[in-house]
């Protein structure tokens, strides 16, 4: 599997919904960032889609590489300029 582009070196903070449903974009070419437009059709990625538990702000990974997908878990800050 290749790299997902880089949407951003840092996550995004949304707010989110308890029981609302949402979809992560994981390849890093949507438009909608962090949010996934469906522009992953010509990749191998899929969104990863989940429902809030609560209703509150959660921090979505913007470098697209976390290992807790789709939350950010800090993968950010190792990556090279």
């Amino acid at each position: 599997m290749s790299d997902a582009v880089i949407a951003q070196r840092e996550p995004f903070a949304v707010e989110v919904v308890k029981g609302n449903k949402y979809f992560w974009c994981a390849c890093g070419r949507s438009k909608n960032q962090p949010y996934c437009d469906g522009s992953h059709k010509e990749t191998e990625f899929t969104p990863v889609g989940f429902t809030a538990e609560h209703t509150k702000t959660v921090y979505l990974c913007g470098c697209k590489r976390t290992g807790k997908r789709p939350f950010c878990d800090g993968t950010h800050k190792s990556l090279e300029a």
